[in-house]
C-alpha cells in the first residue's frame, strides 16, 4: 500500500521532492500531483487514496495548519489510528508552526534545519508502517532486524531473507563484511 502525502499546495515544491525521494529509496507514494488527473473525483480518489493508505505523511507548515482541506486529510489520518489502534499518521515538520493539538505528542521527521536527516526518519518511519516483511527483535545489548523480500527473476519465484545484528552500541554483527542474506530460488 503506497504512503499518501498530506500537504499545502504552497509546499508543493517540498512535497514532490520528498516524494521522489521516498521513491528513490522504493517506498510507494500517492501524492496528488501524480495521481490526479483531469475529469476526476477529488472527493472520491482522495478519500479512496486515504483508506488505502498504510500510512499519511503530512508535511506540517504554516499553509497546512491554515488549509481546512488538510485539516479534513488529517483528522481522516487519525481517525484511522484510533480505529486501527496502529501508527497512521507520519508528522514531517519544514519550518516553525504551530502543531495541532493531537500531534503534539507524536514524534516527527524535522526537516527545518537538515534535509538528509529528516529524509531518514521519514523512510524509517514509512518501513516500519508499510511491510509487513520488516521486522526487529530487542534485548537490552542487541537489536536483530530482519527483512523478507520476495517475487519473481527470470520467471522463477525468489525469495530473500536479510538478517543484521547489532549491538546497542552501534557495532553491527555482519556476516563476512555483509549482512546475512538467505536467498531461496524455486527451479521446478
Amino acid at each position: 500500500m503506497p504512503v499518501f502525502i498530506s500537504y499545502s499546495h504552497q509546499d508543493s515544491v517540498f512535497a514532490t521532492e520528498l516524494a521522489a525521494q521516498l521513491v528513490k529509496h522504493r517506498a510507494k507514494v500517492w501524492i496528488d500531483q501524480w495521481e490526479l488527473h483531469v475529469g476526476d473525483s477529488l472527493i472520491d480518489r482522495i478519500q479512496g487514496a486515504i483508506q488505502g493508505a498504510s500510512a499519511l505523511i503530512v508535511i506540517l507548515s504554516k499553509a497546512l495548519i491554515n488549509s481546512e482541506w488538510c485539516k479534513k486529510e488529517l483528522s481522516s489520518g487519525l481517525l484511522r489510528e484510533l480505529e486501527e489502534k496502529r501508527v497512521v499518521v507520519l508528522p514531517a515538520v519544514i519550518e516553525e508552526c504551530e502543531i495541532p493539538l493531537f500531534l503534539r505528542g507524536k514524534m516527527y521527521a524535522d526537516f527545518t534545519s537538515d534535509f538528509d536527516k529528516g529524509l531518514r526518519d521519514t523512510l524509517e518511519a514509512v518501513s516500519r508502517v508499510t511491510s509487513e516483511g520488516l521486522g526487529r527483535y530487542e534485548e537490552p545489548e542487541w537489536t536483530i532486524d530482519w527483512a523478507i523480500d520476495h517475487g519473481y527473476i527470470e520467471k522463477q519465484f525468489s525469495m530473500q531473507i536479510t538478517i543484521v545484528e547489532q549491538s546497542t552500541s552501534g557495532t553491527p554483527f555482519i556476516l563476512r563484511g555483509r549482512p546475512l542474506v538467505l536467498q531461496f530460488t524455486n527451479y521446478d
